[in-house]
C-alpha cells in the first residue's frame, strides 16, 4: 500500500486527501489544529466516494492528526502541502520538512502561483522538492502538474510521474520553472483574449461561454490542441494565423470590464455578483450541474483510452 501525507486543511487538502483514498492509499491529512483535522474525515470519505462508489473495496486507510506531532515518515511515497497561499508561510514549512521527512522522499506544493525555485530556495534538500498542482476540484479533475525547479531531480520527478499514473491520474512534466506552469499559461492566453473581447464589445461572456464550450472545447475532451490541429491539418492553422495573430489582444494587464468588478467586490458566485447576479440558489445549481458535467467529461476521457503506441 502507497503512503502519503496531505498537509492541510482546507479545500485543496481535503480533495487531495480523498483522490489518494480512493486510490487505495493510506492518505495521511495534516493540520495545525488536529482537532479539525480529525473533524473532516466525513467530507473526505463523501468525496472519495463521490468518484469510486466501492472505495474501500481498493484498501485506503486514512488517518488525521497534528503537523507538528507527525514523525512517523517510514514508507512514505509522498509528501503534499496544501496550506494558505503566503511564500512566507510555505517556505517556513519546507524548511521545516527538509529537517523532518528523510531525504529520499519527494515532497511537493500546491501552489499555483509560487515556483518551488522560491519555496526550496536555499534548502539542502531541494532536489526532491517540486511544484504538484491540482486543479479544483482536485479529486474530480485528472492532471496534475509535475513543476521541477532550479535544483529539482528529474529523474525524481519522472518517477514521480509515474506514481501519480498508477494512482489515476494524468501528469505532466514541465521541466522549466516559468510562471503560471503550463496549463493556466494556456488558459490565461485564452482568457486575455476573451476579457479583451467583452472590453471591446465583441461578444457578451455568455456568448464567450457558449462558443468555447460548444465548439474547440467540446473537442478538446477527446484530443488535445496539439492532436486536434494534427487531425485537421497544420497548413489550413497556419494560414488563419497570419491573418488572426497580428489581432490578438496582446495586454499586459487585466482590462476595465474584469478589474472594475474585483474593486466593487463582485467577484463572482462567493459574493453574489460576477459579470452577472447570483442569488444561492442559483450559484448552489450551477456548482452541482458543474460537478456533474465534470464527472461526465471524466467518463468521456476513459472513452476509448490513449493508447501510447501510436
Amino acid at each position: 500500500m502507497s503512503k502519503v501525507v496531505v498537509i492541510g486543511t482546507g479545500v485543496m487538502g481535503i480533495g487531495i486527501a480523498a483522490d489518494f483514498l480512493a486510490a487505495g492509499a493510506q492518505t495521511i491529512l495534516l493540520g495545525r489544529d488536529p482537532i479539525k483535522a480529525q473533524g473532516l474525515i466525513q467530507a473526505i470519505e463523501e468525496c472519495a466516494e463521490s468518484i469510486h462508489p466501492q472505495w474501500p473495496e481498493r484498501g485506503g486507510k486514512l488517518l488525521t492528526g497534528s503537523l507538528q506531532d507527525w514523525n512517523h515518515w517510514e514508507n512514505t511515497d509522498l509528501v503534499i502541502e496544501t496550506i494558505s497561499e503566503r511564500l512566507d508561510l510555505k517556505q517556513a514549512l519546507f524548511a521545516d520538512l527538509d529537517q523532518r521527512v528523510p531525504s529520499h522522499i519527494p515532497i511537493g506544493s500546491n501552489s499555483s502561483g509560487f515556483p518551488i525555485s522560491d519555496i526550496a530556495q536555499y534548502l539542502p534538500s531541494a532536489a526532491r522538492m517540486f511544484n504538484t498542482h491540482y486543479f479544483m476540484p482536485a479529486h474530480i479533475v485528472p492532471l496534475v502538474e509535475v513543476v521541477a525547479g532550479k535544483h529539482s531531480d528529474l529523474d525524481l520527478a519522472q518517477k514521480l510521474c509515474e506514481f501519480y499514473r498508477t494512482h489515476g491520474k494524468k501528469p505532466v512534466l514541465v521541466k522549466k520553472d516559468i510562471p503560471g506552469f503550463l496549463a493556466n499559461r494556456i488558459q490565461h492566453a485564452l482568457m486575455r483574449e476573451a476579457l479583451s473581447l467583452v472590453e471591446d464589445g465583441v461578444a457578451t461572456p455568455d456568448d464567450i461561454d457558449t462558443a468555447v464550450r460548444y465548439s474547440f472545447g467540446f473537442r478538446y475532451a477527446a484530443v488535445g490542441p496539439m492532436t486536434q490541429k494534427e487531425i485537421s491539418g497544420w497548413e489550413g492553422m497556419t494560414l488563419a494565423a497570419e491573418l488572426i495573430y497580428p489581432s490578438l489582444s496582446n495586454i499586459t494587464a487585466p482590462p476595465a470590464c474584469v478589474t472594475n468588478l474585483v474593486k466593487s467586490g463582485k467577484t463572482g458566485i462567493a459574493k453574489g455578483a460576477g459579470f452577472k447576479e447570483w442569488s444561492p440558489q442559483a450559484a448552489a445549481t450551477l456548482k452541482r450541474h458543474y460537478e456533474t458535467r465534470l464527472k461526465a467529461a471524466f467518463d468521456v476521457l476513459k472513452v476509448a483510452p490513449d493508447d501510447e503506441t501510436l
